[in-house]
C-alpha cells in the first residue's frame, strides 16, 4: 500500500509517500521537510500564528514535490494520513484540512494520526521490530516513557511534570544568550565546558515512579547565570556542560525505572527506542546506550531525519493503522492536546505545559 503523510503540528511543513509491503516492512519513496527556523529565529521561539501562515503558504508545494519525488499519482494512493494533533492548533488545522480535501477529491481513505503515535511507530519503518518495546520520546513538547504494545495500544509509564526536555534545553539557551534553536547550541557549548564546575540538582533521582522534572534544574542554571553576570564564554560553556550532565544523569535514572516498570507489566522489552529531536543529541544517545546495555536490551534510534518531525513518520503510522482497518471519517477533528494513552492520568502542571499538547 502507498500512503501520503502530512505533518504540520509545529514549525516543520512536511509531506512524504511511504510504501508498506505485504510482509509489514516499509520503504520511504519521498520525504520532503521545510523547516521554519528562519521565520521564528528572531523571536527566539516558535510563534504559532507565523507557523500556521507558513504552513498555508508552503504545504501545497511540498505535497506536490513529495508526490513527484515518489513518482506516484494520487489515484495510486491507498490512503492519505495527516497529523491531527497534538500540536499548535492552527498548523494542525491546515494539514488535516488539506488531507481531507485530497481524500474527498480522490475518494481515498483518510487516517487522522496522533503525532505521538507516529513517533512511537517510526522504528518499525526502519527495522524489523516486533511489539512490545519501550519508547523514550523527548522533544520540545514531550518527554515520556511509553510501552508500545501494539498499534493503538500504548501505556504511559512516565512523563514530565513540568518542562519537556527539549523545552528546557531551549530555555537554558535563551537565558544564556545562545541563538535559536537552542538545543543544538547548548550541546555545542557543552562540548568545550566543565561538567563538574556547577553542582546542579539531579531531579527525581531515586523515585519509584518514572516521571521527569526539569523546571528546578532550569531555575538552578538561571540562578548561577545571574550570579556570574556578565557571563564570559567559559562560563557559558561550563553552565551548558553542567546542565547537560545533570540531564543525562537524571534521564538515565528515570529510564532505568521506566524499563523496570515495563518488564513488570510486559516482560523484557524487545528494545529501548528513542525518538524526538532530543534523540539527536550525541551525549544523550551515549547515555541511552548505557541504560540499554544495563537493562540487557537493544537501543534503537531512527536516523536523525526521522527523529525530528517529518511526513514519513505520519505516512507510516497511517499505513500501520490502515493495515488493521483503522480509518477515519471526514468528521475527524484537529486536536491541540491528544494523549497517546487515553487512560493515563495527567500529573499536576502537565496540562498547562507544552508537554500537554
Amino acid at each position: 500500500m502507498l500512503v501520503l503523510g502530512i505533518e504540520t503540528t509545529c514549525d516543520e511543513t512536511a509531506a512524504s509517500v511511504v510504501e508498506r509491503k505485504g510482509d509489514g516492512s516499509g520503504r520511504i519513496l519521498s520525504n520532503v521537510v521545510r523547516s521554519q527556523t528562519e521565520e521564528h529565529a528572531r523571536f527566539g521561539g516558535v510563534v504559532p500564528e507565523i507557523a500556521a501562515r507558513a504552513h498555508v503558504d508552503l504545504l501545497d508545494g511540498i505535497i506536490d514535490r513529495a508526490m513527484k519525488d515518489a513518482g506516484v499519482g494520487y489515484e495510486q494512493l491507498s490512503a492519505v494520513a495527516a497529523a491531527a494533533g497534538p500540536g499548535l492548533i492552527g498548523g494542525v488545522i491546515v494539514g488535516l484540512t488539506t488531507a481531507k480535501a485530497i481524500a474527498m477529491v480522490h475518494n481515498t481513505p483518510l487516517v487522522a494520526v496522533n503525532h505521538l503515535e507516529a513517533h512511537a511507530l517510526t522504528p518499525r519503518l526502519t527495522c524489523a521490530l516486533a511489539f512490545p518495546y519501550c519508547l523514550f520520546l523527548a522533544s520540545g513538547g514531550h518527554t515520556q516513557i511509553v510501552a508500545v504494545a501494539g498499534v493503538g495500544n500504548y501505556v504511559r509509564l512516565g512523563t514530565t511534570v513540568d518542562d519537556a526536555m527539549g523545552e528546557a534545553f531551549d530555555k537554558v539557551a535563551k537565558m544564556l544568550g545562545l541563538p535559536y534553536p537552542g538545543g543544538p547550541q547548548v550541546e555545542r557549548a557543552a562540548n568545550g565546558g566543565d561538567p563538574a564546575r556547577f553542582a546542579f540538582p539531579r531531579p527525581m533521582i531515586g523515585r519509584a515512579d518514572a516521571n521527569f522534572s526539569l523546571s528546578g534544574l532550569k531555575t538552578a542554571v538561571r540562578n548561577e547565570a545571574s550570579r556570574l553576570t556578565p557571563l564570559e564564554a567559559k562560563d557559558i560553556s561550563d553552565l551548558c556542560a553542567s546542565f547537560q550532565a545533570a540531564v543525562l544523569e537524571s534521564t538515565a535514572d528515570r529510564l532505568s525505572v521506566g524499563l523496570k516498570l515495563f518488564e513488570e507489566i510486559f516482560g523484557p522489552p524487545r528494545a529501548l527506542v528513542a525518538a524526538g529531536g532530543v534523540a539527536a543529541n550525541r551525549a544523550i544517545r551515549g547515555a541511552l546506550q548505557d541504560v540499554a546495555a544495563k537493562a540487557e536490551t537493544t537501543l534503537i534510534i531512527p536516523p536523525p531525519k526521522l527523529c525530528t518531525d517529518n511526513g514519513a513518520m505520519i505516512a507510516w503510522a497511517g499505513a500501520e493503522r490502515l493495515a488493521l482497518g483503522m480509518v477515519d471519517t471526514m468528521d475527524a477533528a484537529p486536536r491541540a492536546r491528544w494523549l497517546l494513552d487515553a487512560n493515563a492520568s495527567v500529573p499536576p502542571g502537565y496540562a498547562n505545559s507544552r508537554a500537554g499538547f
